[in-house]
């Protein structure tokens, strides 16, 4: 008896992380999917490999990414990462480092 009141609080410890890591689990794939479904030709992208483009093309299982001036290429859309918004700071980020803006203004 005594050996089963020390067991059932791990017992319900157990379950309650459980409960937890499936919630945040599930929310990850639901954001996943909202992403997916969110994607249109023109927005820019990141793939799971780290390559940005920029949608031309969405069939059901693939989009079509323009990677430099006439190059396109077709990925699937599980490899989409995020979108990269318009005011996107690692853009700024990167534009700086090529002294392409000026920091002073």
């Amino acid at each position: 008896m005594n050996s089963l009141i020390l067991f059932l609080p791990f017992v319900i410890l157990m379950i309650g992380v459980m409960y937890f890591s499936q919630r945040r689990q599930r929310r990850a794939i639901q954001a996943t999917i909202d992403l997916q479904e969110s994607l249109r030709p023109g927005d820019r992208v990141h793939t799971t490999s780290g390559l940005e483009g920029t949608i031309v093309a969405i069939t059901e299982d693939t989009v079509d990414l323009e990677i430099a001036s006439g190059v396109v290429t077709t990925w699937m859309k599980l490899a989409v990462r995020d979108k990269i918004l318009p005011d996107d700071p690692t853009d700024n980020d990167l534009e700086e480092s090529e002294g392409l803006t000026d920091p002073g203004r």
